[in-house]
């Protein structure tokens, strides 16, 4: 691989994580404002076990960025893992209660797919930082 081509590879990996860090970032403020409009009522129709969780996500979504500037691959493991939950949550309490069905029913599916596509190569990039260690056979 050129230089030419590691810069693009660079390039294409910090906007990768750009918007995750964008879409985590969007959820945080969903949440905050929700929060901040409707108090700790929000989310009244729900099973109580979802609202815990949609408001877990105000702080969890933040910590997921965090990680994601700190400790990549540890921010990719509980991004991908929050998503997950979130979509499937999100499903669920839908399917039970269609008057909880939001936009978030596509967005989210759609940046969940982004993260599983994408995962990988930032998972990889994380690697390529750190000097391997010399194998006990060389």
């Amino acid at each position: 691989m050129g230089a030419g081509d590691a810069r693009r590879q660079v390039r294409r990996l910090t906007l990768i994580a750009a918007l995750w860090m964008l879409g985590f970032s969007v959820g945080t403020l969903t949440h905050l404002v929700e929060l901040i409009a409707v108090g700790v009522n929000v989310y009244d129709g729900a099973p109580e076990p979802v609202r815990w969780f949609w408001v877990s996500l105000t702080v969890v979504d933040p910590v997921i960025v965090a990680l994601l500037l700190t400790k990549l691959r540890a921010g990719v493991l509980v991004g991908v893992a929050t998503m997950v939950a979130d979509v499937t949550v999100n499903w669920l309490a839908a399917s039970a209660h269609p008057a909880l069905a939001g936009p978030g029913l596509v967005t989210q599916p759609a940046f969940l797919l982004f993260l599983l596509l994408t995962a990988r190569p930032l998972w990889n990039s994380a690697g390529a930082t750190r000097p391997r260690r010399p194998r006990p056979d060389s």
